[in-house]
Order: structure tokens, then sequence, then C-alpha cells
């Protein structure tokens, strides 16, 4: 039987070394953001290779949850989905992905935004995705009748062993020494985007190490942007997993 994993978060948040990892366990097939071909469709979004992203995947919302909720495609008994909660703006909700195990990937909005920065010229706040993040979790929060399994990109870096062997705990999978590495350069589960977006991570072979103890230094409208996400930020990094900070 599949256990199936969504992982909600925004962009620049170390989601996609998150999605390596995952994918380096034998067990587990993984699934890059599956509705952003949608949601560019949907919502008209000038991004980075808009039309060659749309051309590259499924954009019916329906059948994307629909597939989200049954089989992997290699039938692999863990099924890790990355997914963007600010993609969900069609008329298909989180919520409505039947038979999955929902958690959260939360990072300080002002590396967020200073990341977002060097690839997009323009940042707003709906680009990073906090507040629908938070919205979801606070809805999974009400189902559960408590926090769904939240972890935050700095306790992961500091120390990934312990924050994900927490995580999966809390996912009620086993812990693999395997999710610390993998291979460099593209790999097949990644989005046609990412020749854009991934050059970091494909350079990479496990977690970089704890990020700089100084925060990124924002212009006035980039501040503004985090300052905009950071009370739902913090709402969700107070129930973060195997926090080290």
């Amino acid at each position: 039987m599949t256990r199936r994993i969504a992982m909600w978060s925004g962009p620049r948040n170390i989601s996609t070394a998150m999605m390596r990892s995952f994918s380096s366990r034998p067990d587990c097939f993984v699934s890059d953001e599956p509705f952003y071909g949608a949601f560019l469709k949907e919502f008209g979004a000038d991004h980075p290779m808009r039309d060659a992203v749309i051309a590259s995947m499924e954009t019916d919302w329906h059948r994307i949850a629909e597939a989200m909720a049954g089989d992997p495609p290699d039938d692999s008994p863990l099924w890790y989905q990355k997914q963007m909660a600010h993609h969900m703006v069609g008329p298909v909700a989180p919520d409505d992905i039947r038979n999955v195990t929902h958690a959260f990937l939360i990072r300080d909005p002002r590396r967020m935004v200073a990341s977002y920065a060097r690839k997009r010229e323009t940042v707003e706040a709906s680009d990073l995705g906090v507040r629908v993040v938070r919205e979801f979790f606070d809805r999974e929060s009400d189902r559960l009748g408590g926090p769904p399994p939240v972890v935050d990109s700095a306790d992961v870096l500091a120390d990934p062993a312990g924050t994900l062997s927490a995580l999966c705990n809390a996912l009620e999978i086993p812990w693999r020494e395997a999710m610390l590495h993998w291979s460099t350069g593209r790999h097949p589960e990644d989005g046609v985007w990412a020749s854009h977006w991934y050059g970091r991570v494909e350079a990479s072979t496990g977690f970089e190490g704890e990020e700089d103890a100084e925060l990124p230094v924002l212009d006035a409208h980039l501040q503004a942007v985090a300052d905009a996400c950071e009370e739902d930020y913090q709402a969700m990094a107070r129930f973060r997993l195997g926090g080290s900070r």
C-alpha cells in the first residue's frame, strides 16, 4: 500500500533539495510541483519558461488531483509530492487531494525573498506563498486536532539527520540515512523549469550546511515583502520539528 506525502512550501525554500533527499530512498517515488502547469495556465503568471512548463505537463486540475491520490508510476510504497501552496488558485484545493499525509516546509521570509529576487526581477508577497501555506496549515491543524508535521529549512540545513529523522517519525515512515546524499546533475523527476531554478541543487550532493548567521540585507521593497510574510511564518515556526536553534 502506497503512503503519499504532500510537502507544501513556497519557492526558494530548499524544496528541491528535500525532493532530492526523498528520491534517494530506495522505497520512494517523487513528483515535482505537479500543479505548476495548471497554475500558469489558469493564473497567467509571467514566470520564466511559462509556455514550456504548460506544454510539458497535465494542466487539468481534477486529473492532477486524482493522479496524486492514486498509485505512483513505479508502484513504490512511498510517494513524495513536492507541492507549492501558491499554485492552488484553481478549482482544486490541497484539501481535495485524497489519501495524502500533508506536511509543511517553511523558511525565514527574509532568506526566501533574497533568494527569489536573484531569479526574478519582481517579487511580491504572493510569489512566496507564505500566507496560503499558513492558511492550509491552519485548516489541516483543525482537521487533525493538532499541528501537522512542519520543518524549517534552517533546522534541516543545521542538522539534516536529526531533523529528517524527526520528520520521518512524525510521518510514521522509517528513517533512511540515504536521505542525506544524492547524485549531482539533473534528475529524471525534475520539471522542465529546472534549467532556470535548480542550478545550485544540481551542483550539490547533499544538504550544504548551516545558513549564514547574518540575515541578508534587503532594500525597502524586499523588506516590506518579507515583513508581510513574517507573522504567518512565525505562526508555523513554533511547531517545527527537530529545531536546533
